[in-house]
This record gives structure tokens, sequence and C-alpha cells, in this order.
């Protein structure tokens, strides 16, 4: 027999809080996406390149980010490291861990960009005088970002849903943390969890219709 009692009255008066704690949730999945750009492509550059270590470890990265789970990868990084005495934030560990996965996804999205890119755009450029650093600036890079934009913004989506993961080492100012808190003090489970999951699906919509303007802005020629 179904008896429970909905008290939504609880969650309504949390929804400052759990506001507050939706923009860190933002804010960290922001910050792993440009550290993630920026390192997957550094790592892209390596693949790309002739020494043989710096091959070996880009496609390392890419290996284990792309094929371990990001819940064992925050855990080494919070627990792992702390067996060694270097202790981190439970935010510093949520953060590193999704920006190592997204660099690992989003360097396999930079590789098939540049492949799709046609080798003669590269050396037009150069015949024209570009050198290698103003062709890959002017002619490669804007057509790979036409490429691999909408996999960008599918990585943001997932860099937000995976800031939940920052509870399991204790984080608690993010917005599950938040709504866990609540959820420990009142255990009115189904209320809060349920308008946490809608404040998600509006965050994730949000950056989805926001790279649809973008895109419309920057690609429409």
């Amino acid at each position: 027999m179904f008896d429970y009692t909905f008290h939504w009255r609880a969650a309504y008066k949390a929804l400052p809080d759990m506001l507050a704690g939706a923009w860190v949730t933002f804010e960290t999945a922001a910050l792993s996406m440009v550290f993630g750009v920026i390192i997957a492509l550094l790592l892209t550059l390596m693949r790309q390149g002739r020494n043989p270590v710096l091959r070996g470890f880009a496609a390392t990265w890419i290996s284990i980010a792309r094929n371990t789970p990001s819940l064992f990868q925050i855990y080494i990084l919070y627990f792992g490291l702390g067996s060694f005495g270097l202790h981190v934030s439970s935010w510093f560990a949520l953060l590193a861990g999704i920006t190592f996965n997204n660099a690992g996804y989003l360097a396999e999205n930079f590789r098939g960009g540049l492949k799709a890119v046609p080798d003669t755009q590269l050396r037009a450029a150069r015949s024209l005088g570009m050198s290698a650093a103003q062709a890959y600036r002017l002619i490669v890079v804007p057509q790979l970002l036409r490429i691999v934009f909408y996999p960008l913004t599918n990585q943001m989506v997932w860099a937000v849903l995976m800031t939940s993961l920052g509870v399991i080492v204790g984080l608690n100012n993010d917005l599950t943390g938040v709504t866990q808190d609540y959820n420990v003090k009142t255990f009115r489970t189904f209320e809060f969890f349920a308008l946490a999951a809608v404040l998600y699906y509006l965050i994730a919509k949000a950056i989805v219709a926001v790279a649809r303007i973008l895109s419309w802005r920057l690609f429409r020629y």
C-alpha cells in the first residue's frame, strides 16, 4: 500500500541553497572543460609529433581516461594520494578527476577533427607564405572547432552530471552535496533529489540551448 506523504515545502525552502550548489556545480564543470580542452590540445599535438616518449604519454593518458571509471579516478586522486601523504581537497579531487577524463575524451575528438580537415588546406596555406603556426591558427583550428563544437557541448553536459560524484569524497557545497545534507537532516529523499534532478536537467538544457545559439552565430556561413 502506497502511503508516502509528500512534503514539498521543505524542499522549496532549501531551494536557495540548492541554487547556490548548482552554481558551484556549473563552475566546477566549466573549469574542468577549460583545463580539459587545453590539456587535450597538448595531448593531440603530442600524438601528432615524432617523439615516442610524448606519443606514449599521450596514448597512455587517453587510454586510462577512456577505459576506467571516473569514480575510480576521483577515488585515486583523493584517497590514493592521501596514502602517500599528498592530501587534496574534495573539490580539487573532483575537478582533477573530471579534467583528467575530459582531456582523454576531448583529445580523441580533436584527433578525429584534425583528420577531417583535408591536408590540402594546410599545404595551400603554407604555399601562400604562412608559417605552420599561422596556418594552424587561421586555417586548421577554425575548421577543427566547427567539427568538434557539438562533441564539446556534449562533454560539457557530461561534466556537469559527473560533478555529482563529488559527494563520495565529502564535497558538500555542490548541488548533490547540498541535496544530500538536506536529505540526511529531513529524510525527505524523494522531494530533495527530485528537485535536484530538475535543476541538473535545466542546467543541461541551458548548456545545449546556449551552444545552439553560439553555433548559429559562429558557424552559419
